[in-house]
């Protein structure tokens, strides 16, 4: 066969290439050359490990799971000692003028004592406060309830942050499996153009009647092409190794790289999809986030409602004061502001009289509690959409891949049947390039193909929500 018919249907390639670079967020970012100063070999389990580890978002949601904790302790400690505060100030106090000849303990009998102001010294006072609840007809269980429920909200938030990060991480990965194969199959074509090149010249040179410079020409013009496409490839590959990167958030310069793997067919076996749907309502965090949205909010109606009746406590003052210029006075119904101390304890009842306001706050917590429950509602009728979603598109790209399995076999055996009739000059010419270039494409459709499936498990595995789990278990084989 001559090289140049083969040659004629590599012109394809260029657009083939085009068509099969695979869609990420990463192409969207600019694209830069990584230098190589280091290099680590990732599988998909330990990038997703890595990014796990070192995710922003994921630490965000931790942060947040954590101040919901801090508002539970908070929730917690108004069971003990709600109000307990002690006060001190401190000023200049005057003394006593005429009090000559007066006891100093019956200086009130005395009415020409005043106060002097030009003798003053230090005056100081604390006074402490403790109120203890003993019953609140559920206030404070109900705000420690709420609480609770908010820490097992944001938990669920956690979850999902790391859901999101998993499924942006495989995504990474297979991207950068197709990328590589792309590469290895433009690289051939590279190489396939170049010895065409120096065959057509010997041709030329020899004489051969069939070939002439347009020939040459031609296939010139195909090398910038496919040399154009070649770039396009590579540099798609550094911007998907830049993008994973930073996902793991490894250190500058230091570029991922699956090693020795490539693109496969990952071992998954379908189950049925209520299988799928009932995982979903089992471990998807917006369940678990729709749960304990609810349950705080019912327990945010009944602190509303416990304005209606007088909440129960004990309550301790304790005050004191001194003046050293200052002589106390022991008659029990003759006190001295600057010199004073005493302690009181005792129960009482406190009760909010503005009903109207209290009616209204009830009304706010029950509405906002009936608006988490049909959020929940509509939540859990968006999941079982999703996975339904995912299933779907799960037995369309196994399709694709089982198809183009089948086309790249036929393929294979009609180039080389158009290759066996060219060798014994029974063949067509037209039918050998038609050949070639339908082989070149489908090779390059069933790496496509093998991406879309693994991206469809990974997505339906995500809309369950037991993808981190199921890779950190290892039981999702690349």
């Amino acid at each position: 066969m001559h090289p140049f018919y083969r040659l004629i249907g590599l012109l394809c390639l260029g657009f083939l290439v085009a068509q099969s670079s695979p869609e990420s967020s990463a192409q969207n970012a600019a694209q830069s050359t990584v230098l190589k100063r280091d290099t680590i070999r990732v599988s998909l389990d330990s990038a997703v490990q890595l990014a796990l580890e070192s995710s922003p978002e994921i630490h965000a949601s931790v942060a947040k799971r954590d101040f919901a904790g801090a508002r539970l302790n908070y929730a917690r400690a108004f069971r003990f000692l709600a109000e307990f505060e002690a006060t001190s100030a401190h000023s200049t106090s005057p003394g006593l003028k005429n009090i000559d000849g007066v006891p100093t303990d019956a200086l009130y009998l005395d009415p020409d004592v005043r106060n002097d102001w030009d003798n003053l010294s230090f005056f100081n006072r604390i006074d402490i406060k403790l109120t203890q609840p003993l019953f609140t007809w559920g206030e404070i269980s109900g705000n420690v309830n709420a609480a609770r429920h908010g820490v097992t909200y944001e938990e669920e938030s956690v979850r999902s942050s790391g859901l999101e990060v998993t499924l942006r991480t495989g995504q990474l990965y297979y991207g950068l499996l197709l990328t590589k194969a792309l590469s290895t199959l433009a690289l051939s074509a590279q190489d396939i153009v170049s010895r065409a090149i120096v065959e057509i010249d010997s041709q030329i040179e020899e004489g051969a009647s069939d070939v002439d410079d347009a020939d040459l020409f031609q296939v010139r013009i195909a090398e910038q092409e496919v040399r154009r496409r070649v770039i396009e490839v590579e540099q798609n590959m550094h911007t998907l190794r830049s993008a994973l990167a930073r996902q793991m958030m490894l250190p500058e310069g230091t570029v991922p790289d699956p090693g020795d793997r490539f693109l496969s067919v990952a071992p998954f076996v379908l189950e049925d999809l209520s299988h799928y749907q009932e995982m979903a309502m089992a471990n998807r965090p917006e369940m678990g986030q729709a749960v304990a949205g609810l349950a705080a909010t019912r327990s945010l109606v009944d602190v509303a409602r416990s304005d209606y009746y007088p909440k129960l406590f004990a309550v301790v003052t304790s005050r004191f004061s001194s003046a050293p210029n200052r002589y106390r006075q022991r008659n029990p119904y003759i006190g001295d502001a600057f010199l004073s101390r005493g302690l009181e304890a005792g129960i009482g009842f406190r009760q909010k009289l503005n009903f109207a306001q209290t009616s209204a706050k009830v009304e706010q917590a029950r509405s906002q509690a009936a608006e988490v429950r049909f959020l929940g509602e509509a939540a859990q009728q968006l999941v079982l959409f999703e996975v339904e979603e995912a299933y779907r598109n799960v037995i369309i790209a196994r399709s694709a891949v089982d198809t183009s399995d089948e086309a790249l076999l036929l393929s294979k055996e009609w180039l080389q049947f158009e290759e066996i009739n060219f060798d014994l000059d029974v063949g067509d010419t037209e039918n050998l390039v038609r050949a070639v270039q339908f082989n070149l494409e489908l090779q390059a459709g069933q790496n496509q193909a093998v991406h879309d499936y693994n991206v469809a498990v990974l997505k339906l595995l995500n809309s369950t929500g037991m993808l981190t789990q199921t890779i950190q278990s290892g039981t999702f084989v690349e």
